[in-house]
């Protein structure tokens, strides 16, 4: 593990001892190891890196080139699977190690809580949290989304341990906790760490909580520090980079995605454009639900005259949802991560009170019910991440294949490849990647003839299709539905 990786995952663990029996911590151990284990059963060690999962390992990889690095990506990601990616090319190691620290993250993240809800409603919170078929894709992959979550989760615990303790009271853990948890968030995401955080500084401000607020910000400015820099040493200023990111979202504005989530929800990884039908009902239902439990375990708080411990994640599950429902054009189901796993424990709070409230007859009732909805819920989750698996591994086999086709026309390290899905293919060929167009533009026609000069050189594109003006000499070799463009062989600098 990085030492960045490290010090932030040991921050959030150095949280105080609570007052309850170090026993009651062994309800979220389990429902964390079943986690991780599950992780490595249904999602399987063996599948292949995604598209964007090659972006962020390239960076720091002993296995092909550094991705072009647009301007919304930050580079926690790339740094926390550093520790594995920079010696070794084995996919099944990353995975284990990410599904092993994502089960840790998730279990130090929930313990947060310990002194704020009853142990029983927090392994409830974990257990549905993780049970979701985007959780269990995406915990072993190297992506963003469920570090903002986890961090998320974290932090909001924290601010209100320190606010129940007493802002001049809180103890260091708690402070060094909240402090680690924002600087995770910011440094896998810092747009979405601002907005997940978004409550609780609007709560120091309003509340005149200036010692958290203080912690707050400097978790956050600790975490963003390197993606600020480098916004003026590469994207020409912090305004540029935003306005970049903005671009290739899209345009941020005022767009409709509550459709396009659902429509997601069947096991689209990336719904753009989103113009397919919408998936079976059953699919849909828990997302229409959790808004109504969110609104149940709210009352159950106002109730019980604890308002503010659910209204807050509430709260900051509402904030860090708003721009991937009302601001984006298209959906991925991974963007709600951050926000699923607030909502998850007033939704779990809601649903104990549900069997615990009554008595005699009606409580076995409500307790069939839950089991049976859960059950429900459970089948469709793992049915969805079946499909969504073995689409990925199609493919990811398809890129393999398509590799070690060009591998067979000669194109070796060092190599360079353009064109359809240039980014995967040429990682998994060990190539570098480049483009004369569209959002991950960082070359041109000069610079791709002249390096063909030097390095075996090819074109992907759609069979039939017009190649581009560089590549319209080039031998192409139908390969299935790709057509193959590769770089006449000349007399190469150091030798081909």
């Amino acid at each position: 593990m990085s030492g960045s990786t490290y010090a932030t995952l040991a921050g959030i663990r150095r949280l105080g001892a609570p007052t309850a029996s170090g026993r009651s911590a062994y309800p979220l151990a389990l429902v964390a190891g079943a986690f991780t284990l599950a992780q490595l059963v249904l999602v399987r060690p063996g599948l292949g890196l995604g598209w964007d999962e090659t972006v962020y390992v390239s960076q720091i990889s002993a296995h092909a080139p550094a991705a072009f690095f647009s301007a919304p990506r930050a580079r926690g990601i790339s740094l926390l699977v550093a520790p594995i990616t920079s010696w070794s090319s084995s996919t099944a190691l990353l995975r284990v190690y990410l599904a092993a620290l994502s089960g840790l993250a998730l279990f130090l993240a929930l313990r947060t809580w310990r002194t704020l809800f009853p142990v029983r409603v927090l392994a409830l919170a974990g257990a549905l949290f993780a049970s979701l078929w985007v959780t269990l894709f995406y915990g072993p992959q190297a992506m963003p989304n469920y570090w903002v979550a986890v961090a998320a989760l974290a932090a909001t615990g924290c601010f209100l341990r320190a606010r129940a303790d007493g802002t001049d009271h809180a103890g260091r853990s708690t402070l060094w906790g909240l402090a680690a948890s924002a600087s995770l968030m910011a440094w896998m995401r810092p747009t979405d760490a601002v907005w997940a955080t978004l409550p609780l500084l609007a709560l120091c401000l309003v509340a005149r909580h200036w010692r958290l607020l203080a912690v707050l910000l400097a978790g956050l400015a600790s975490g963003a520090v390197e993606w600020v820099v480098e916004a003026y040493v590469s994207y020409g200023g912090l305004t540029q980079r935003l306005h970049d990111a903005s671009a290739i979202e899209g345009g941020l504005g005022w767009h409709l995605a509550i459709t396009d989530q659902l429509r997601s929800l069947g096991g689209r990884t990336l719904c753009r454009p989103c113009t397919s039908a919408m998936p079976n009902p059953a699919v849909d239902v828990w997302w229409l639900v959790l808004p109504v439990l969110a609104v149940a375990g709210l009352v159950v708080a106002v109730r019980a005259r604890r308002t503010v411990l659910t209204l807050v994640p509430l709260a900051c599950a509402a904030t860090a949802a708003f721009p991937y429902l009302f601001m984006i054009g298209y959906a991925a189901p991974r963007f709600l991560l951050p926000a699923y796993a607030l909502v998850a424990i007033p939704v779990a709070d809601a649903l104990v009170q549900l069997v615990t409230r009554p008595t005699g007859a009606w409580r076995r009732v409500a307790v069939t019910l839950l089991v049976v909805g859960l059950a429900g819920h459970l089948a469709v989750q793992l049915a969805v991440l079946e499909g969504t698996v073995s689409r990925a591994n199609v493919q990811h086999r398809d890129w393999s294949r398509t590799a070690a086709e060009l591998h067979r026309l000669g194109v070796r390290a060092p190599c360079l490849l353009t064109g359809q899905d240039a980014i995967p293919i040429a990682f998994y060929t060990g190539c570098a990647s480049g483009a004369t167009g569209g959002h991950n533009a960082d070359t041109s026609r000069t610079a791709i003839d002249q390096t063909a000069r030097r390095m075996p050189v090819a074109d992907i594109a759609p069979a039939g299709s017009r190649p581009p003006a560089y590549a319209h000499d080039w031998p192409v070799h139908r390969y299935g539905t790709l057509d193959l463009r590769v770089a006449p062989t000349t007399e190469k600098d150091g030798g081909v």
